[in-house]
C-alpha cells in the first residue's frame, strides 16, 4: 500500500507543527528538533552528547506535551538499580496478591539523564525496553504502551566516574545528536526571559499521543526503490572495510538508517526516498555506530571525516523510479 498525495501533504504539515511547537521552548535549533521528531516517528531513541545546560531536558518535555504525552527523567547515577527503572513486584498482604509497581521508564519520553554514570548492569536493563518496549519482572511482561522514546544523555567532558557505553547499546540508538549552545541573539531572548524557569510549561499539546503511531505507520509505507538500498548496503561494507574503522555499520544499523530515511522524505511532502535523505541523516545515523581503532583515534581522526570518506567512495544512484 502507497501514500497518497493528501497523506504525505499531511504528514509533511504536521511533522511541521510539531517541530515549530517544540521550538517555542527550544529557540534556533530546528535541525535537532526536526531529528528528534523523527526518532520518535521512527519509533526510535535519541542519544545526546552535549555539555550541562544546553536544553536537553526541556528538549524532552516539550517534546512530550506536543504529542498530549507524558514525560519522566531519571538522574543515573552509580547505586541506581535496575528495579528503580523498570519498577518492582510488591505483596499486598490485604488482597494477598502481588502487585506490579511501574516505573519511570512507563512514559511516551523518557529521560535518561547522563545515562553513562550508571553501572552497566543498570544501564543494561534498559536494553529490553528500547528494543521491545516493554519490561520483564519476575517472568511477566508488561508494555510500555506507544508512543514510547528513550532521550539519554552522556556528558562529554567529565568522564571521572563513567561507564562507557557498550557498542551493542550504542546501535540501540537511532540517532546520536547534540543541542549545542544557542547563538548571541537567541541567548539574548532567553536571558530576556529568564523569569520564565519552565519554558516547556508553554508548550501545548498538537497532536494526540495516539497520532504518532498514524503517522509511523505512514512512514513505514513510504517507498525505498532497491538502488537506495543498494546504497546503504555499500556505505555499510565500505564502513568495514574503512582502513580507520575497527567496527563499522551493522544490519542494525542499517534497518534504522532506512527507517529513519523514510521517515525524513515524508516529513519533505515525499512518498519516496532518495539519495540526499541518506546524505542529510549521515552523521547522525552512523557517527555513534563507527568504532575507530587505536590508532586512529590516537592521530584525532573523527567519525565525521571518515562519513565523508565514505560518501566520496560510494556513489550515490544517478536515477530514481518511482
Amino acid at each position: 500500500m502507497s501514500i497518497t498525495a493528501e497523506q504525505a501533504t499531511w504528514f509533511a504539515q504536521t511533522f511541521d507543527q510539531l517541530v515549530g511547537n517544540v521550538g517555542v521552548a527550544i529557540r534556533g535549533k530546528e535541525r535537532v528538533i526536526r531529528l528528534a521528531v523523527t526518532c520518535l516517528l521512527s519509533e526510535g531513541h535519541l542519544l545526546l552528547e552535549d555539555n550541562p545546560g544546553t536544553g536537553k531536558t526541556v528538549l524532552a518535555k516539550s517534546l512530550a506535551a506536543t504529542v498530549d504525552g507524558t514525560h519522566t527523567r531519571i538522574q543515573f547515577t552509580p547505586d541506581l538499580l535496575p528495579s528503580d527503572l523498570i519498577g518492582v513486584t510488591v505483596y499486598d498482604q490485604k488482597e494477598q496478591t502481588f502487585e506490579f509497581h511501574q516505573g519511570p521508564v512507563f512514559a511516551t519520553i523518557v529521560l535518561a539523564d547522563e545515562i553513562n554514570r550508571a553501572s552497566p548492569k543498570t544501564q543494561s536493563a534498559l536494553l529490553e525496553v528500547m528494543e521491545e518496549s516493554r519490561v520483564s519482572v519476575d517472568g511477566e511482561t508488561h508494555a510500555v504502551g506507544r508512543p514510547f522514546m528513550v532521550i539519554a544523555t552522556q556528558n562529554p567532558i567529565e568522564q571521572a566516574g563513567t561507564y562507557r557505553l557498550p557498542e551493542a547499546q550504542l546501535d540501540r540508538f537511532l540517532m546520536k545528536s547534540s543541542v549545542g549552545y544557542p547563538d548571541l541573539d537567541v541567548t539574548v531572548e532567553l536571558l530576556a526571559q529568564a523569569a520564565n524557569r519552565d519554558r516547556a510549561a508553554d508548550v501545548a499539546p498538537v497532536i494526540a499521543a495516539n497520532a504518532v503511531s498514524q503517522m509511523a505507520a505512514f512512514a513505514n509505507q513510504v517507498h525505498v526503490e532497491e538502488a537506495i538500498l543498494a546504497y546503504v548496503g555499500h556505505l555499510a561494507e565500505e564502513s568495514r572495510r574503512h582502513t580507520h574503522v575497527k567496527l563499522g555499520i551493522s544490519v542494525r544499523g542499517c534497518l534504522a538508517y532506512v527507517r529513519a530515511a523514510k521517515t525524513w522524505a515524508l516529513s519533505q511532502g515525499r512518498s519516496y526516498v532518495i539519495p540526499d535523505d541518506i546524505a542529510d541523516l549521515a552523521v547522525p545515523i552512523m557517527s555513534h555506530r563507527l568504532l575507530l581503532n587505536a590508532e586512529a583515534q590516537f592521530s584525532g581522526v573523527s567519525p565525521e571525516s571518515v562519513i565523508d570518506d565514505l560518501f566520496a567512495a560510494v556513489a550515490a544512484p544517478a536515477d530514481r523510479v518511482h
